[in-house]
């Protein structure tokens, strides 16, 4: 089934050109079905790149999505433009009395503030908190997955002596978790941050479950019983040339960045990367999809609580 987008979602022409299968608003219209209803909180500042990337990993499914792109009011967009965020995006205030099956909230690149001095904290918190009785199950990635163990669990993020930007080895701690289903004992997955949440930390709180971990890049899938939270350190939807092109933005800035981790052949930045992630990206959010929001969430969207 493919996912249902606005009709002029600058997002929708890359994803045709992709021979990814998406429906227009138009067609959708006409379909007696109910599609899943998925909330994406767009944190990122290049949002129209982010929205491609989560949008082609959601249609990887055999289920009828539609969404709806979540901004911040309380934050202004430097790099994406006021029309874009008007036509396409909605606010809090919009949608605090809707219910949703799933939620996805992104990565931000705040990671070396403290979270109660990012400037949207507060508006996030009350995100965070009405999740909790209007979303059948949240996906938290990169900063928004500290942000949400921080918030909900106390749990802490510390600062890194060096960015951990890269493409790393992991292995399954559960394989009988449906969130992996699928997945390889080992499999690679970027990351691109300054900050880290600690295994030990995790491991305090009964709630939470380490799902997958690298000896490099530490805990990469965070998991609640019943999968109503789940928090994943990295950039699984990352394109092949994102790590790439914050590499190179980082050279333009002058800040000396280290070269990203087994993703560069001879970790030769003037070499095309390596991808080797896309397939267990796709599995990541299908099974999220699949098992946590479709198999859960009631017909009567209404009734989530």
């Amino acid at each position: 089934m493919p996912i249902r987008v606005p009709d002029k979602l600058p997002a929708t022409r890359q994803l045709r050109n992709e021979n990814v299968f998406v429906m227009s608003e138009t067609r959708a219209m006409h379909q007696d079905i109910r599609p899943l209803r998925i909330a994406i909180v767009n944190l990122m500042p290049t949002k129209i790149t982010t929205e491609t990337q989560l949008l082609r990993l959601l249609s990887n499914s055999p289920l009828h999505v539609e969404i709806d792109l979540l901004t911040m009011n309380s934050h202004t967009s430097k790099n994406t433009s006021a029309e874009h965020l008007r036509t396409f995006y909605k606010s809090f205030n919009d949608i605090k009395d809707s219910k949703y099956d799933g939620m996805i909230i992104t990565g931000a690149p705040v990671e070396n503030l403290d979270f109660h001095d990012v400037d949207y904290w507060d508006e996030l918190v009350d995100v965070m908190e009405w999740s909790k009785t209007h979303v059948t199950s949240t996906l938290h990635i990169c900063w928004a997955a500290m942000a949400g163990l921080y918030y909900h669990y106390g749990v802490p993020k510390y600062s890194l002596e060096n960015k951990c930007s890269g493409v790393f080895l992991h292995k399954v701690n559960r394989r009988t978790a449906k969130l992996v289903r699928g997945f390889d004992s080992e499999f690679y997955a970027p990351h691109s941050r300054y900050t880290e949440v600690r295994c030990e930390d995790i491991k305090k709180v009964k709630e939470l479950e380490i799902l997958a971990e690298s000896d490099d890049a530490g805990a990469y899938i965070i998991f609640t019983k019943g999968g109503r939270r789940i928090f994943v350190t990295g950039h699984a939807e990352y394109d092949a040339s994102t790590l790439c092109e914050e590499y190179n933005r980082d050279l333009r800035k002058g800040l000396n960045p280290t070269i990203p981790k087994h993703y560069f052949p001879g970790d030769d930045p003037t070499k095309r990367p390596i991808v080797r992630w896309r397939s267990h990206a796709s599995l990541l959010f299908s099974n999220w999809l699949n098992y946590f929001v479709y198999q859960i969430t009631p017909y009567n969207i209404d009734s989530i609580k």
